[in-house]
């Protein structure tokens, strides 16, 4: 069965065709105004009481929040009780704006005047919805008496602050001006802005929300632009924005409406709202710091913002969601952890202060979070993922030709077994490599440098193993203990062994070190080839180890 999408029509277009805010780029922060303890909370299933609330607050002071809307105080008691418990505590900081939001209702705005006593600095936002849809079907007015409510309740706000003592400034919304026609929504701010303007002789904040997100970003663009265009007495107005996520491209909104000339953002921690929420204000600062411009905001723990947040909140962070999802630093696809994993070493190799990491727009590090579940192994995941794991977190640098063979003993298990963590990997690698010492366990090695001439040397040595848990003592002569070694053991065991790669590495620094040797050998008889891994205080004894391993694995069953 399809969808009736018969039963609903296009908006109508706007039309802004000498529009300038494609060729924009925001290079600078707005004004950001946090909307999480009125309009987020609201829209909780269990909305926080007044500690709760302090607590959520002092998290946005600590975050960097220069404008905080604490309530509507005349809506409920618990509201009310937040404001005021705020001014008796002492707890806003006095470069941090409160804002309350009331209707344009006299009682509503005369109460709230009564609310914010003794905060310093406040601004206190008014609104109204002017939308056609809402003056129809909700409150049977004209297009004059909805202008009317607007001046009416910007007078009535006048009037009752005027004995207000501290600071304070206004701000009007035109609730769903996005679905008001463009005339009417500017004729409504125009008149409500000189009123506020002349009241208080300081900056009228308008704020444009698009309360119920309807059209693609371009044409709320279009529109905050128009707006901003013509505005009476532009530069008496601090032009802000409220985007809604119903379509799910708040962000985008959000930050094309910057583009278009929005001074000013509010929004929500991780977007929580009404219906699909607010817009993310999180997001836009962190898409702002990937490019380069300071958002202005102390975001580099996402962790704690995200504890406090789920804790108070009661709702959950999806593993995916941008920035702060569980997820979204691990790779699980083996070519991207592949090319992770080359982005790393190629930063680490020319010193490089710039992040250029495929598949990652920041480093995860810059905002609290750790590489621990940026390489995450599955059935997807491929060779270079398993080899960054044990490279990251153990310190092997396995050669590249061994990466596949030991990824597919990872694969296996993970097929069988889902996730394979960090330690199981180590686990593995030990038991098919370094630990792999049946049926032939090197014990000791004596090496002694023989003259050929002035200048070459051999190397007489005498190796001790067991073979089967019998210890055999060997001799053999090469052009150094390698060789010597690999001699004695082919002749002692009927093979034809060839050395196809060796690499070295020390483990780590200081007088404790270790080193990390990888030998690659192939049965001449057969064509069959393999690694083999040992690890020694000594270069030569690890060196040795890994033969033995590598024989192990070849020739041992």
């Amino acid at each position: 069965m399809s969808l009736p999408y018969e039963k609903y029509k296009r908006n109508k277009p706007f039309s802004l065709p000498d529009r300038e805010w494609p060729s924009k780029t925001i290079d600078k922060p707005p004004i950001w105004c946090s909307v999480d303890l009125r309009d987020g909370n609201q829209a909780l299933e269990e909305p926080m009481q007044v500690e709760e609330k302090i607590e959520f607050f002092k998290l946005l002071v600590r975050l960097g929040f220069k404008e905080i809307e604490i309530g509507y105080p005349a809506s409920s008691r618990v509201e009310y009780d937040f404001v005021r418990e705020l001014v008796k505590r002492d707890l806003i900081p006095s470069d941090v704006t409160v804002q309350v939001l009331v209707m344009c209702r006299k009682e509503l705005i005369e109460k709230t005047i009564e609310a914010i006593e003794g905060i310093k600095r406040c601004i206190v936002h008014i609104y109204n919805n002017t939308s056609k849809l809402q003056r129809d079907v909700v409150f049977h007015a004209t297009k004059e008496e909805t202008k009317k409510i607007a001046t009416d309740g910007a007078t009535w706000l006048v009037e009752a602050a005027k004995g207000f003592k501290g600071d304070i400034r206004f701000e009007y919304s035109p609730e769903s001006f996005n679905a008001t026609e463009p005339e009417f929504a500017l004729e409504v701010c125009n008149a409500v802005a000189g009123i506020l303007y002349e009241g208080s002789g300081q900056k009228v904040i308008i704020n444009l929300p698009a309360t119920v997100e309807q059209d693609t970003p371009n044409v709320y663009a279009d529109q905050v632009e128009w707006m901003s265009r013509h505005l009476k007495d532009r530069e008496n107005i601090i032009l802000s924005i409220h985007p809604h996520n119903d379509r799910g491209t708040g962000v985008a909104t959000a930050e094309l409406g910057i583009m278009a000339g929005a001074e000013r953002v509010e929004g929500t921690l991780f977007g929580n709202g009404e219906r699909t929420g607010n817009v993310d204000l999180l997001i836009i600062a962190y898409n702002m710091f990937s490019q380069g411009v300071d958002p202005g905001l102390e975001l580099s723990d996402i962790d704690s913002i995200r504890y406090v947040y789920e804790r108070l909140c009661g709702l959950p962070i999806p593993e995916r969601y941008p920035y702060s999802g569980k997820l979204v630093f691990t790779a699980f696809s083996g070519s991207h952890q592949d090319a992770i994993s080359k982005g790393l070493a190629a930063m680490r190799e020319k010193h490089s202060n710039t992040w250029e990491v495929p598949y990652l727009s920041i480093d995860p590090r810059d905002i609290g979070r750790e590489y621990e579940s940026l390489v995450r192994i599955n059935s997807q995941s491929g060779k270079g993922g398993v080899a960054y794991v044990l490279e990251r977190y153990f310190g092997f640098r396995l050669p590249r030709p061994m990466h596949k063979e030991f990824a597919d003993i990872v694969q296996h298990i993970s097929e069988t077994e889902g996730e394979v963590e960090p330690a199981r990997i180590m686990e593995e690698f030990k038991r098919h490599y370094i630990d792999r010492k049946e049926p032939y366990h090197f014990r000791k090695l004596r090496t002694e440098d023989i003259p050929e001439s002035e200048e070459t040397y051999h190397s007489l040595i005498e190796l001790t193993y067991t073979d089967h848990g019998v210890e055999k003592t060997l001799t053999a002569r090469g052009n150094g203990p390698i060789d010597a070694a690999k001699l004695a053991l082919q002749t002692e065991l009927g093979h034809q062994i060839r050395v196809l790669d060796y690499t070295e590495h020390a483990l780590n620094s200081g007088s404790n070190a270790q080193a990390a040797a990888y030998m690659q050998i192939m049965d001449a008889a057969t064509g069959e080839t393999t690694f083999g891994v040992g690890v020694s205080s000594n270069i030569t004894r690890a060196s040795v180890r890994a033969m033995f391993s590598a024989v192990n694995r070849l020739f041992g069953g």
